[in-house]
């Protein structure tokens, strides 16, 4: 049991780092300061279902889309690693704000969801994961860490205000470096994994 536990934490806490969740918080910001509080908690709330939807159906189909493209695991784990590692780089370069949107823009599933919470790094690492969990409590595991992961997601865009009034924009700043530092680890051990793997 305890096995279990430590996995689904350590998978949702890698899953929600690849959500770039610093990024994210910084554009709904930026994104929603013409919106009403209503408005802020249906944006969020519709960001979170769209990048869990999104997630899920890649997790469990992304097997069949190799099948129909002919791609190989390892192929996709250097493909998608060396996307994550270019994310992660984009993270610790970025400094230019978020534009602000109009009244009436709908944010929620882009760019939110599609491409800074589901980029194709994010993409390729979650069809990864899905083609890799070839047990059911393997896939259950993935599934439950998607659903936390984005509850997350939904939750930290529910609080959004309050963590700018007590991080500021620096501290989001630092956060998205460390998220920055964070995926490049990730990335590093894909590309090494699906290098191994085709090696051997």
């Amino acid at each position: 049991m305890d096995g279990v536990i430590s996995e689904l934490f350590s998978t949702t806490l890698r899953l929600f780092a690849l959500m770039t969740p610093p990024a994210v918080l910084s554009a709904f910001l930026s994104g929603t300061k013409n919106y009403s509080a209503g408005q802020k908690r249906r944006t969020a709330l519709s960001t979170g279902s769209a990048v869990f939807i999104i997630a899920l159906v890649l997790y469990f189909f992304g097997d069949s889309i190799f099948g129909a493209f002919g791609f190989t695991l390892d192929a996709f784990r250097i493909g998608s690693g060396t996307l994550l590692f270019l994310t992660a780089v984009s993270l610790m370069n970025e400094t230019a704000d978020h534009p602000s949107m109009p009244i009436d823009a709908d944010i929620s599933v882009v760019p939110l969801a599609i491409p800074l919470c589901m980029g194709p790094a994010s993409i390729g690492t979650v069809m990864v994961m899905g083609a890799s969990a070839v047990t059911l409590k393997s896939r259950l595991i993935g599934a439950c860490s998607l659903l936390i992961a984005s509850l997350g997601v939904i939750a930290l865009l529910l609080m959004a205000e309050r963590v700018e009034k007590l991080l500021h924009r620096t501290g989001i700043a630092v956060l998205s470096k460390l998220t920055g530092l964070l995926l490049a680890a990730i990335a590093a051990q894909v590309i090494f994994t699906g290098i191994r793997s085709f090696l051997q």
